[in-house]
């Protein structure tokens, strides 16, 4: 992939004509997507971490985290964007360097501490993000996340103050994950002045109702992987019960 992957990838952020990804965990399932006609790729790091033997919370070995985007890129014709989580302990410049050799032209980058969750000083991670754009000059699009709604009882203020300092900063796109609000999401997209991402889950009013609100980006996370396993796990209790299961 290219600066040129990049700019189209940034160029499908449109609010209220949103670039859906449907996260995928593997080379198989980056493929589905593609054969379904999506225009981009984006991997989840809890589904790769669990495809990959662990859990979620960066408690995958980087290179192997690494390596499994690198196979998900070889897979497609697509720009794909890579779940980095808060980037496995990398300085800023390496960690862009290894997911440019990836072939990855995007990435998530989360505010809050794996394992506890404590969330970081805006002031840190606002300075981690410029490190990282300064890295990858305009071949990474950065998808800052914003993990107040996740973490804590998040008020509208403060996350409008972390998300205009990450695009100041040089994100490219701001994810205020856990957020389900139609509300609280318009507020974002009106206050912020850039694309906002929103996690698709229950809850969460429809594709079309999100487009509505202005919304730029619309992810899966997980979800997807969720539920293939629970349909796995239904086919594999109908065989050990002697049933055909299909």
């Amino acid at each position: 992939m290219t600066t040129d992957d990049a700019s189209e990838l940034r160029a499908l952020h449109v609010p209220g004509d949103p670039l859906v990804l449907p996260n995928v965990w593997d080379a198989a399932s980056a493929r589905a997507v593609q054969a379904a006609g999506f225009p981009a790729v984006a991997t989840g790091s809890a589904a790769v971490a669990r495809v990959l033997g662990y859990e979620d919370g960066e408690r995958t070995p980087v290179g192997e985290m690494m390596a499994a985007i690198a196979r998900v890129v070889r897979a497609v014709d697509r720009p794909v964007t890579a779940d980095v989580e808060r980037g496995y302990g990398l300085k800023p410049a390496e960690l862009a360097e290894r997911l440019l050799a990836t072939g990855a032209v995007g990435c998530n980058l989360e505010d809050s501490r794996p394992g506890g969750g404590e969330m970081v000083d805006p002031d840190e991670q606002a300075a981690f993000l410029a490190e990282v754009r300064a890295a990858a000059g305009d071949g990474l699009v950065i998808n800052a996340r914003v993990d107040l709604y996740l973490r804590r009882r998040a008020t509208r203020e403060e996350a409008l103050e972390r998300g205009r300092r990450y695009l100041e900063a040089g994100a490219d796109c701001v994810y205020p994950i856990g957020l389900t609000d139609a509300d609280e999401i318009r507020a974002l997209v009106d206050g912020l002045g850039g694309p906002v991402n929103v996690l698709f889950r229950p809850g969460v009013i429809g594709l079309g109702a999100l487009a509505g609100l202005g919304v730029a980006r619309i992810s899966f996370g997980s979800g997807l992987h969720q539920a293939s396993q629970t349909y796995t796990e239904s086919l594999l209790t109908e065989i050990h019960a002697g049933r055909d299961p299909f």
